[in-house]
């Protein structure tokens, strides 16, 4: 059967064998994956290693490449991915990362002729990968060594520079026409029953149509839920799911064409790209998909479904063309469309980067050097290498020995690790985290490990166990939570007070169980897998482990540290002796000898957090506070800014004994306060702005200055006689509270000699009354001041 791809060959393969690099641009359905590899078979010589970014699509496609030819797999064409290979003489289609072992092994890459990379626009990060060390082989020690990218929905040009200006072939056709229609309203909801209620209901519109109809979903759970509602089917109609957890003989099924009748293939976006269906004509798509989104900050990923982009609606639309003219149902109005994104985002801007970071330390260069087309982020790269660092892959000078074997595992750098150092009774554990787990309830993985060797879910993940156990070292065995300790240092947890379970975990985070769980009472876990929430995460995935074996297992990186930190819960310093675990305290003490410096600092911090009114501030530490902020420069600032900035320099050092909050409440400031000037600053102050007035009789009476513009005193009225003046500090008048005897306010005034002549004599005619043993002369401004009672007798 003639593809679109066909007329455009010729030109591809002059292309490349011309510039030895070129990008191929072509429609879903246009025939790439099936049609080149072998077009170029005559023209390049050596083996031709074309990438897949899926295993299912993998096997496919080297399936469809040996049917071709009339061949079964494993003569010219052969395929191989981990755990899995068929050797082909001439044609061998990989899964991404094999690309990067292979380089990794041997950069010369003996007897390969070509790399050819499939489905580029989906921007793994292993593919990104591939074609920056590819391009660096190239340049470097293959210049014989051919390059082709190929994609259906690629913003071609970005990568044809990259390549060094490579030429860009295009096909615009398709196998088979489409046709499109959008929803009339939006769906109901992303997730959950209705998502599910409305895509069964489209399906079952959609069996009016003739074919097979495949259906993109974002995860398992939402294939389980509609499957669930496409009960009572007619008998012909055979409903299959499809998605990379399952096991390999219920993938083949879904591919497979239907024996009699037709078929419903609920699927993940695993069958977006390079996968023909057969019998399929019919795509209905509910615009989601689930991707890892991951946080540096707190070492975690979390799922998330999002709206599909452009191109990724383009890609499923495209299935639907690949063997007879086709229909498209879009779960979504032609309005929504247009706020769709032209692109994902690329792996390698969102991705855990502890892989990349590992396989750029063993080939030798910092990522800046390398050609990639979207350089990875800094700061993940830089959270990267600190994980590795921990893990003992990296250590200052580069990757260690211990490094260079984590990266020839065919695992996370985690899980290598923790292969390499807990021994073989890590590879069941290391699988069960490789291999999608089965929905069971709880949390604890242990009966998952128990469950391995006879649970039919766990098929995959036994494959995976039983060729890790061959790598990895005999050691005695551990337990799921001491082996899970040594993959995820930065999670090991410890329940927080309280009757919730929440945990603190070591790298600094926090997390919790719901409280049914089976693990809610465990005092110490290790968490593996969580919702990935940023600030609280719920654990999906834990074991319990004992402080023995995180003490015995990690006690090289525990250490005793000690704080005084002030509580504000509890209002006072606790000077405590820890030990820690990164951010983890196992065990803490009270630090009977902290230092007078560490209990000023945590003082400091009370104050602060409490304020200035915390302190005793007395009448006389106001007032002192009152002049030196009327004087101004250049004696210091005193508002409480610049107090609460230079605590450690100004109170700190008075502080002496006080522990708490009530010990700082009895604690006068007034010493402290006026320890900030020097001499010169206090006579400055008491020429300005003076502590006392001095009345005629003697006493030194203290100045309020609580209003600098009219600063007060309180006296009593028979010490002011004779002045006939009214008193002043510098050119300003006090304002005067006149007393009686008793001390009681009689009168306040601002101008004493005007007092004398008005208003005394009936002040004189009240007090003298009241207080008969105290002098009340008639005209007080010739009377002698006095502190006195009159003399008996008189």
């Amino acid at each position: 059967m003639s593809l679109p791809i066909d007329p455009i060959l010729p030109e591809l393969v002059s292309a490349l064998t011309a510039q030895r690099r070129a990008v191929l641009q072509a429609a879903p359905g246009a025939g790439k994956t099936t049609r080149v590899p072998l077009a170029l078979l005559e023209a390049i010589p050596g083996k031709i290693v074309m990438l897949e970014p899926r295993r299912v699509a993998a096997r496919a496609a080297a399936a469809r490449l040996a049917e071709s030819l009339g061949e079964e797999p494993g003569r010219t064409i052969g395929y191989r991915m981990r755990g899995e290979s068929m050797r082909g003489n001439r044609i061998e289609v990989v899964t991404e990362g094999i690309l990067t072992r292979m380089l990794q092994s041997d950069p010369e890459l003996p007897g390969i002729g070509c790399i050819i990379f499939d489905e580029f626009h989906e921007r793994s990060l292993q593919a990104d990968l591939g074609l920056a060390l590819s391009l660096e082989v190239a340049g470097a020690l293959r210049d014989d060594l051919h390059l082709l990218v190929m994609s259906a929905t690629l913003d071609a040009q970005p990568v044809a520079d990259l390549m060094g200006g490579a030429p860009v072939i295009t096909s615009k056709g398709r196998a088979f026409p489409v046709e499109t229609r959008w929803a009339e309203r939006p769906l109901p909801a992303r997730h959950g029953r209705q998502l599910a209620d409305a895509v069964a209901a489209q399906v079952r519109e959609a069996l009016n149509e003739d074919g097979s109809i495949l259906v993109f979903l974002p995860g398992a759970g939402e294939i389980r839920a509609v499957a669930e509602r496409l009960t009572g089917l007619p008998k012909d109609i055979a409903v299959r799911a499809l998605y990379g957890a399952m096991q390999l003989k219920a993938q083949r099924a879904a591919i497979a064409p239907a024996r009699d009748g037709r078929k419903i293939v609920l699927a993940t976006s695993i069958a977006e790209t390079s996968l023909t269906i057969e019998g399929v004509r019919i795509v209905i798509d509910a615009g989601l998909a689930r991707r890892a989104r991951f946080d540096p900050g707190s070492g975690m990923s979390r799922l998330v479904t999002e709206r599909v982009t452009k191109a990724e609606a383009e890609q499923r639309r495209g299935r639907a063309g690949r063997t007879a003219p086709g229909l498209c149902y879009r779960m979504w109005t032609k309005g929504e469309e247009g706020g769709f994104a032209p692109y994902p985002l690329p792996e390698i801007a969102e991705a855990d980067l502890a892989p990349l970071a590992l396989e750029l330390a063993a080939w030798g260069a910092e990522a800046a050097d390398l050609p990639f087309l979207t350089q990875p982020p800094e700061k993940t790269l830089a959270e990267a290498r600190a994980l590795l660092t921990e893990l003992g892959c990296l250590d200052a000078t580069g990757i260690t020995a211990h490094g260079k074997a984590v990266a020839a595992l065919p695992t996370h750098p985690r899980l290598g690790h923790m292969l390499l150092t807990g021994g073989r009774a890590a590879a069941d554990l290391a699988a069960l985290l490789e291999a999608r787990r089965p929905i069971l309830p709880g949390a604890d993985i242990t009966p998952y490990v128990r469950a391995l060797p006879r649970d039919l879910q766990l098929a995959e993940a036994r494959e995976i166990a039983k060729r890790l156990r061959r790598l990895a070292p005999d050691r005695p065995a551990l337990s799921p939570g001491a082996l899970l300790s040594l993959a995820y240092p930065d999670r090991i947890a410890r329940r927080r007070s309280g009757k919730d379970p929440r945990y603190h975990l070591s790298g600094g985070k926090g997390a919790k169980l719901p409280p049914d769980d089976a693990l809610a009472g465990e005092t110490m876990l290790v968490v593996a897998d969580t919702d990935g929430h940023p600030t609280e995460a719920t654990i999906r995935l834990a074991a319990p482990v004992t402080m023995a074996d995180i003490r015995e297992l990690h006690g090289n990186r525990i250490a005793e540290v000690a704080t005084c930190d002030w509580s504000k819960r509890n209002r006072r310093i606790e000077p405590r002796l820890r030990e820690m675990l990164g951010a983890l305290i196992l065990d803490e003490r009270h630090w009977k000898d902290a230092p007078p410096e560490a209990i000023g600092a945590a003082l400091a911090e009370g104050i602060r957090d409490l304020g200035l009114d915390v302190l005793n501030w007395t009448s006389a530490a106001k007032r002192l506070r009152a002049r030196i902020a009327l004087v101004g420069s250049p004696l210091p600032p005193v508002n409480d800014t610049a107090l609460l900035d230079t605590l450690e320099d100004w109170l700190v050092p008075h502080l002496n004994g006080q522990r708490s909050a009530e010990d700082l409440a009895r604690f006068d400031p007034h010493d402290a306060l006026f320890a900030l000037l020097d001499w010169p600053q206090r006579q400055r102050l008491d020429a300005e702005a003076p502590s006392h007035f001095t009345a005629p009789t003697g006493s030194k009476v203290p100045v309020d200055w609580s209003d600098p513009a009219q600063p007060g005193i309180a006296i009593r009225l028979q010490e002011l006689f004779g002045l006939t003046e009214h008193p002043r500090v510098g050119r300003t008048p006090l304002r005067i509270d006149l007393l009686s005897p008793a001390g009681r306010p009689v009168q306040t005034t601002s101008d004493l000699p005007g007092f004398w002549a008005s208003s005394y004599a009936d002040v004189r005619k009240d007090m003298r009354g009241r207080y008969p043993k105290h002098p009340w002369p008639e005209d007080p401004a010739v009377a002698a001041p006095t502190r006195r009672a009159k003399p008996r007798g008189t």
